[in-house]
């Protein structure tokens, strides 16, 4: 049975963010994920894990100025300094926080020799940097209609990408939504790349919402993720129809007895 992670960047978003975490708990999950923690101290975040009993899935390194537009600055050129600094930065977080999976975004520039220069010695960095402190960098390739422009946006490239560096430290991040949106084939996708695959996400499509109804059965996604052994963190990000608990009907039928 996937083991379900709450992201509590978009769910439970009627409680302060301090607060989801015990909300999260309250409706049964096991494990939160988020997307930036940067605004909030470590050792709080932390002690509402322990408190709660849960477990940190993910998170993501700081993404430049997100309020500005900028989602990611690996790939970008001249930035290489602050991307640097950014993983010096999220390592508290790791520490308090107890994750073994980040994610890293790359950020809006052509996918060219010189970008994926820029990004293969970033990600190099973050790997090494991170892999001492016992966790993985994990690469979402992510659909050009939520972000237009952005660099990571085909699963074959993000796949040989990981590949060709070869680091059992370097993972891909599996996003059924965005999977679905850039080249479809969920199932044989889970199938070629669950080796490689370090953290899945799920959420409706084509209105990423909760992940029932819509163009995608769901059910056969959890079902082909046991079938296929993936012992990982399925991570819900969604953004819920209605009111967060008024949507988990959906995770009634999976979450762990």
């Amino acid at each position: 049975m996937p083991r379900f992670a709450a992201n509590l960047s978009m769910m439970f978003n009627e409680w302060d963010f301090l607060d989801r975490f015990g909300a999260a708990a309250d409706a049964g999950f096991d494990a939160v994920e988020f997307l930036f923690p940067y605004d909030h101290d470590p050792d709080a975040i932390g002690a509402r894990l322990q408190k709660h009993k849960l477990t940190q899935a993910l998170f993501n390194l700081p993404p430049g100025d997100f309020a500005a537009g900028e989602r990611g600055i690996a790939a970008v050129s001249g930035r290489e300094e602050e991307f640097r600094a950014s993983v010096a930065r999220a390592e508290p977080y790791v520490a308090a926080t107890g994750v073994k999976r980040v994610h890293v975004m790359a950020g809006l520039v052509a996918r060219d020799q010189g970008s994926i220069g820029v990004y293969r010695g970033n990600i190099l960095h973050a790997a090494e940097r991170l892999g001492r402190l016992g966790v993985s960098v994990m690469l979402e390739p992510i659909n050009g209609r939520d972000i237009p422009g952005y660099f990571l946006n085909d699963f074959g490239f993000a796949a040989s990408f990981v590949r060709d560096l070869g680091l059992d430290t370097v993972r891909l991040q599996f996003d059924v939504y965005h999977r679905q949106i850039l080249h479809g084939d969920v199932t044989r996708g889970l199938e070629a790349l669950l080796p490689i695959t370090g953290h899945v996400q799920v959420a409706s499509i084509p209105s990423r919402h909760e992940p029932q109804g819509e163009e995608l059965d769901y059910g056969f996604v959890f079902e082909t993720l046991d079938r296929l052994g993936y012992a990982g963190f399925v991570g819900c990000e969604y953004r819920p129809r209605a009111a967060t608990l008024d949507g988990l009907g959906w995770f009634a039928r999976w979450r762990p007895r």
